[in-house]
Parts: structure tokens; C-alpha cells; sequence
């Protein structure tokens, strides 16, 4: 051979995937600027001044046009989720994964399947399947996130672990199965994040781990989106992602558990106080950290753990209406008579209030935890449980007292 290299004047197509994964690692990891600098000048040789780019693809998660990475750029045309061009061709339609699951002599698991992998809305085409979670189902024959333990989640993680108590609150009515009703930017930019709730919905849905339930627009207003979680695999992985935030942090919150259910007050002070020193910090880890922020951020991100440790044996709510207020959480068990199969005893409902420490009323946290329990008393949070026909006697009352890292527990 000559050793000259052949050509064939031909300019280029570009396929880029996942243009955005970069900067979502460089987010969480605190080097978001840097990359979107470096990107810039990377994808504006790529894509705009490059002489031999015929045409290119990209994918990604976010929209391009304001995060300037892409400024100027001529003949561009963007495709969201929202969008009906090319909706039936981002994943697999019902039709094809009931016809394969037929074809493998599964078709009597078509209710199982959609409830694990259907969800998935695109434009007006509704009933979208993740296409690597249907293939690894065909293959294994069983049911796992397949789709979700492919990605790290870091993003995600962070948005509700660091994010404000209304985030949180949020994520306690999703994964009830509640339905959240909110405004959708498309147009996300990262450093939004840190202050926009709707930039955060936003970003989970172009992410899909939230589907489209319903979409409203009022004769003067924005449209209103109504968000679930997208299926019964991304709820798994919230749950595990949400069970790790205090399993990776402290052995103690098992420990913490059994006390709250057996009552044990001296226990649940020693636990709560080590798993809350070491969580604070990895709940306030936001842009400014504050330490009058970190009671009510925690305190969120604990019912979470508890709604996902619980969520078997208690029907687990948090800041509803009860008698004359809101209670802050109320776990109320699902066989409060016991199981005479398991032979278990009957289980008593709990209501928890959180108060922070206020010096100007209260010279000690056993001050601030007599004020949590005479709220629970003269509000009568215990109404929707008595209405019920629960036992006065069968419910347990208890005050969490926080002053700065430190907490009491009383009852």
C-alpha cells in the first residue's frame, strides 16, 4: 500500500448522544461553569464552524438555546417531550410490547408489565415503554429497574436530598401516588436548580422519571401540568436512592426505627441524636447552607426514610389538616387489630411534631419539647384517628425538639 490516506468528499453527519451528561456531572460535582466554557468552544468548532459537517443529530435531556453552548447556531430544530414530531419513535408503543410479549409466551403478564415499564408520554402519544427495560425483561423474565440502575442518579439525588422542605413535601405526595401540579420550562438551565422548583420538575421530567397525566391551560394562564412518577421501576429507584441517604450516613437508623415503634424514648433520644449529626450536613449541602434551614430540611427528608422504611406497615402522611391545624407527621398502621398469621400484637398510630428551639420562648429543649406536645393536644391532631374509631390509648405523641444539631425527643 502507498500510505496515503483516501478520502471521500463527502461532509459528515455528526451523531452525538447525550450532549448534556457532562454538565449534569459537572452540577453536582461543583465545576458546572468551567465545563459550559469548555463545551462551548468544543461544539461551536463542531457544529457551527466546522466546514465539513453536513448535517448532525444530539440528544440530550435539556434544551440547547439558553445555556449558549450552541449560540447562533443556523437551522436548528429542537424536539422535546412535549413535541408530536417523531413521538411514537423514542421507545417501544404498547402495541409492539404486547405483540413481543406474545411472541415469548408472556402475554398473560401485559397488566404487570405496563405498571412496571409503561408511563412514558411523548407529544399527545401516550403509552411509551423504555425499550432497554422491556428488552431486559423479554431476556430475564423477571422484574428489576433495569433502566433506572443503569444511570448514576446523581442529579437527581441531589435536587431532592440538598433541596428545599417544598421539594421535599413534593416527593412525599409522588411517591403516595399523588399527583403534582405544576408549570413545565423546557428551557431548563442548571444553575436555576438551586432556587426554581419548576426548573427542578421540569428537568425530572425530560429525565422520565415523571410522566404527563393531565395538561390544562386556563383562559388566562400558563399551561398546568399534571406530574406522577412515571412507573412502578423509577418509584423503586427512589425508594432505594431515598432508603440510602441515611443507611450510607450512620448504621443507627434501623436502631432509631425499632425504638419509635416500640416506644422507647431513651433509645430513639440516643439514635436520632447520631443519625441526625450525621445527616444535617448532607441534607443542607446547598448553594448556602444555613443552620436554621437544617431542622425543617431534615425533618422532610426523615419522613421520606420513614415513608419508604414504613410504607408496609403504616400509611405514612405528613403536614395534612387534623382537628385545628397540621400535624407535622402521622404514621398510622394498615392492620391496626395485628396479624394473627404472623402472630404480631396490634400496632399503636404515632403523630410526631418538630419544633426548633425559639430562646426568646423557651430556655431549654425540654421547654421547646413541652411546646411541640401541647400543640399536638390543643390543635388535635389526633382527630382523623379518633374519627376512625382508633383507641385514644393506642395513639403515641411525640415532640422532636432541635436546636442546631442537637435533639430531644419527648412523650
Amino acid at each position: 500500500m502507498s500510505g496515503r490516506r483516501k478520502g471521500y468528499a463527502k461532509k459528515v453527519i455528526l451523531l452525538l448522544d447525550e450532549y448534556d451528561t457532562p454538565m449534569q456531572e459537572a452540577y453536582v460535582h461543583g465545576y458546572w461553569r468551567e465545563v459550559v466554557e469548555f463545551l462551548r468552544s468544543l461544539f461551536n468548532a463542531s457544529f457551527k464552524t466546522n466546514p465539513y459537517l453536513e448535517r448532525a443529530i444530539m440528544t440530550g435531556i435539556t434544551r440547547v438555546s439558553k445555556e449558549s453552548i450552541f449560540s447562533d447556531l443556523n437551522n436548528l430544530e429542537v424536539v422535546t417531550a412535549t413535541s408530536d414530531l417523531y413521538a411514537d419513535s423514542f421507545g417501544f408503543t404498547e402495541q409492539e410490547v404486547f405483540a413481543a410479549l406474545d411472541e415469548y409466551g408472556m402475554g398473560d403478564r401485559q397488566e404487570e408489565v405496563k405498571n412496571w415499564y409503561d408511563g412514558f408520554t411523548f407529544g399527545r402519544q401516550r403509552d411509551i415503554y423504555n425499550p432497554w427495560s422491556i428488552l431486559n425483561y423479554l431476556k430475564n423474565g423477571g422484574f428489576a429497574a433495569y433502566w433506572a440502575n443503569t444511570s448514576s442518579n446523581s442529579l437527581v439525588g441531589k435536587l431532592i436530598r440538598e433541596g428545599s422542605p417544598d421539594i421535599k413535601m413534593t416527593m412525599e405526595l409522588l411517591l403516595g401516588d399523588g399527583i403534582l401540579y405544576t408549570e413545565i420550562d423546557e428551557q431548563i438551565v442548571f444553575d436555576q436548580l438551586d432556587y426554581s422548583q419548576s426548573a427542578v420538575w421540569s428537568l425530572l421530567l425530560a429525565s422520565g422519571y415523571l410522566r404527563v397525566e393531565s395538561c390544562e391551560r386556563p383562559p388566562y394562564g400558563s399551561w398546568k401540568y399534571g406530574l406522577k412518577l412515571t412507573n412502578r421501576e423509577v418509584k423503586l429507584m427512589f425508594e432505594r436512592m431515598i432508603d440510602g441517604w441515611f443507611r450510607d450516613y450512620t448504621p443507627h437508623y434501623n436502631t432509631f426505627i425499632k425504638a419509635l415503634l416500640l416506644g422507647d424514648l431513651d433509645a430513639m433520644n440516643l439514635y436520632m441524636n447520631r443519625v441526625a449529626l450525621a445527616t444535617f450536613s448532607s441534607f443542607d449541602a446547598g448553594v448556602k447552607p444555613s443552620e436554621e434551614a437544617e431542622p425543617e430540611r431534615f425533618y422532610h427528608g426523615f419522613v421520606l426514610g420513614l415513608m419508604v422504611d414504613l410504607a408496609d406497615r403504616y400509611s405514612i402522611t405528613s403536614n395534612r389538616e387534623s382537628g385545628f391545624g397540621r400535624y407535622d407527621v402521622l404514621l398510622e398502621p394498615r392492620n391496626p387489630a395485628g396479624d394473627a398469621v404472623s402472630n404480631t400484637c396490634g400496632r399503636d398510630a404515632i403523630i410526631i411534631e418538630f419544633k426548633v428551639n425559639n430562646p426568646r420562648k423557651e430556655k431549654s429543649l425540654e421547654d421547646t419539647v413541652q411546646a411541640a406536645l401541647q400543640q399536638i393536644e390543643e390543635k388535635g391532631y389526633d382527630a382523623a384517628l379518633l374519627e376512625k374509631g382508633f383507641p385514644a390509648e393506642r395513639i403515641q405523641k411525640y415532640g422532636f425538639a432541635f436546636r442546631g444539631k442537637q435533639v430531644l425527643i419527648g412523650g
